[in-house]
């Protein structure tokens, strides 16, 4: 079958990865050995993976979804394994970082509602993901993730980024729990369904502490909040909403959405989306 790559896929990846020169071969021997009839490739699509909505033998509609091995699509079918299906997409079959996925709606995200209505489904879908992990299991941990991410940051000049490490530090010093985390969760990374109305997709999977999970959320429409001549008053309200309304402790979520938005700011930045990382760190300059 005739097959391109979507750009945002290849701008990310660049156009030498050995993993997207192979890309079209992969979609098809995935396609064919699965028997599926592959109707489209979504667009403009994430920077790591590539989505095809497809049939199965029988009709049924789902979604395959193919990730390089530097996406981590083996912790991710853990844990959509884990959830089974609640408050996340359910995963029926993985294979060599190939995740066939029920099909749900990649055009709606809860970016598509009102934002108070958007938070409110964002929240009760996130404590849905938030289980147990899985016995013996070998999920990064949030204090070796931000240990690398840190490592990096210190290199930097912004002025944020000795704040942002400081709070880390404090953080990981005592961590309360460790329970299952999304560890991407954000409104679009909440999709509608037909088997119940919102599932999370797309999870970076770790075990760690609840506030940790809702610090990239706290930062969602971050353009919308710059925009506003309140945008600092309202992004510190909603943070004490998120932390009240899902009982985590305040500053605890403050310190982990101050150290992820400098982080994924200067990541962003580095990678020459400069826009994208001036507005996360002017965000994190608000905390």
């Amino acid at each position: 079958m005739a097959f391109e790559p979507p750009q945002r896929l290849v701008r990310a990846l660049g156009e030498d990865d050995a993993w997207l020169s192979r890309l079209p071969r992969t979609v098809q021997e995935a396609v064919d050995r699965r028997k599926l009839d592959v109707e489209r490739t979504v667009v403009p699509g994430g920077r790591s993976s590539l989505l095809l909505l497809v049939r199965q033998p029988d009709g049924t509609p789902a979604a395959l979804k193919l990730a390089p091995p530097s996406a981590a699509p083996g912790p991710e079918a853990i844990a959509l394994e884990q959830w089974n299906g609640w408050g996340a997409v359910r995963l029926l079959d993985a294979a060599d970082g190939e995740l066939l996925l029920e099909r749900l709606h990649p055009e709606v995200s809860l970016r598509s509602l009102p934002e108070a209505k958007a938070l409110l489904e964002a929240a009760g879908t996130v404590r849905r993901l938030w289980v147990e992990p899985p016995a013996g299991h070998a999920f990064e941990t949030v204090a070796d993730r931000t240990a690398r991410q840190a490592a990096t940051m210190r290199s930097s000049a912004e002025p944020l980024v000795a704040a942002a490490l400081g709070a880390r530090d404090e953080l990981v010093a005592a961590t309360p729990e460790e329970v299952l985390l999304h560890g991407n969760f954000r409104q679009g990374k909440v999709l509608f369904g037909d088997r119940t109305p919102w599932l999370a997709v797309g999870p970076e999977p770790l075990v760690g502490e609840r506030a940790y999970d809702l610090a990239r959320l706290a930062r969602d429409r971050v353009e919308d909040l710059v925009a506003s001549s309140a945008g600092a008053s309202a992004a510190r309200r909603r943070l004490n909403r998120l932390a009240d309304s899902l009982e985590v402790d305040r500053d605890r979520l403050r310190g982990w959405t101050l150290f992820r938005a400098v982080e994924s700011g200067l990541r962003a930045v580095a990678a020459g989306r400069r826009a994208e990382g001036e507005l996360a760190l002017e965000f994190a300059g608000w905390l």
